[in-house]
């Protein structure tokens, strides 16, 4: 399944840049659709039509091409999470936000898929740089929601439980969903009704 990429595309000139761009491009769509396996200098170049021996020359190895993407896909998630907590400080729709941004970056970004590929392959110190945009986005709840008892506990369990149910959805999320008879947004909506009731518990 993984060996039977896209067809060919056309050879054609362009920069060093654009040539590692475009690979990164390529070899993303190859992660999402066919996972880690898919990723391989000889599927890539025929992805953007460059030959076996140029992917080599920009990546240096099929290991340098998997890790610029996942630097590249890491520094994607870092983004998105730093778009959340900036709106967060702006925005009155920032709970249902929050949820749709972290769903998004694990989801179509294809962080879930990284993170799973990292996880599996024992290559934890690629999610050291998500460290402190989640550290960032944990301060930005806190000072949305300053009345919270025991804010901080309260609030990176709140962040962890996001993170989880939107890799959870990234991943298995499809199969689970058609068992289930659910449409693709069900897990978000979820997550987004049950923020308000964790943020501020009932009264006693």
């Amino acid at each position: 399944m993984t060996d039977q990429p896209p067809a060919r595309a056309k050879r054609r000139k362009r920069s060093a840049r654009e040539a590692r761009d475009e690979g990164l491009v390529a070899a993303r769509g190859l992660l999402l659709d066919g996972g880690p396996a898919a990723v391989t200098l000889a599927n890539v170049g025929r992805a953007i039509g460059m030959s076996h021996t140029n992917v080599i020359h920009h990546f240096g190895s099929a290991g340098g091409l998997q890790t610029a993407l996942m630097e590249s896909m890491i520094r994607d998630l870092t983004d998105a999470l730093g778009d959340a907590v900036s709106q967060l400080h702006t925005d009155a729709t920032a709970p249902s936000m929050l949820v749709d941004r972290v769903f998004d970056a694990f989801g179509e970004g294809g962080a879930g898929q990284l993170a799973a590929w990292l996880v599996l392959a024992r290559e934890f110190d690629h999610l050291e740089p998500v460290r402190q945009a989640v550290l960032d986005l944990v301060a930005a709840v806190k000072e949305r929601a300053p009345e919270v008892p025991d804010a901080e506990g309260r609030i990176r369990a709140i962040v962890l439980l996001i993170a989880i149910c939107a890799f959870g959805d990234a991943v298995i999320g499809p199969h689970l969903r058609g068992m289930l008879g659910q449409d693709e947004d069900a897990a978000r909506r979820l997550v987004a009704q049950l923020l308000p009731l964790l943020i501020v518990p009932p009264a006693a």
